[in-house]
């Protein structure tokens, strides 16, 4: 066996376990309850299975112009996906889109009620509701 053929071995191994992840994560967008899950399942998987994906890619082509450039998708992807899904997270925390009942800790709340809300006018009208257990998700109807 040559050095060729177990390097396009592992090159395919790694793009058929990123589409794996990839394929784990849009299950998850699916099927996960509420927002912070769904946004879970939209950034680790989803950047792991890239990952996986570009390096399968990396291994197969072997050219440097394609693993610079696949190292920069990469990169990309692995920076900016955690900061948007940070960013996602707290708006629809201030807009209620989030299913209190399934946090373990709510240590948001805590620091909204110290800087003066959700909505930042100190007024104390932004008051989180009780979450009821059957309340549906902020996507379905």
């Amino acid at each position: 066996m040559t050095w060729s053929t177990v390097l396009d071995a592992a090159g395919g191994v790694c793009l058929l376990l990123g589409a794996f992840m990839c394929l784990a994560g849009a299950v998850g967008l699916v099927r996960f309850p509420d927002t912070l899950s769904r946004l879970h399942a939209a950034t680790k998987p989803q950047t792991l299975g890239l990952i996986l994906v570009l390096m399968g890619l990396s291994l197969t082509l072997r050219t440097w112009a394609a693993v610079t450039t696949l190292v920069f998708v990469g990169a990309t992807q692995f920076f900016t996906s955690p900061v948007t899904a940070q960013l996602v997270g707290r708006s629809a925390y201030r807009h209620r889109n989030v299913r209190t009942d399934l946090l373990i800790v709510d240590e948001l709340s805590e620091a909204l009620a110290r800087d003066g809300g959700a909505d930042g006018d100190g007024d104390g009208d932004d008051a989180r509701p009780p979450a009821s257990p059957d309340a549906p998700g902020p996507l379905q109807p």
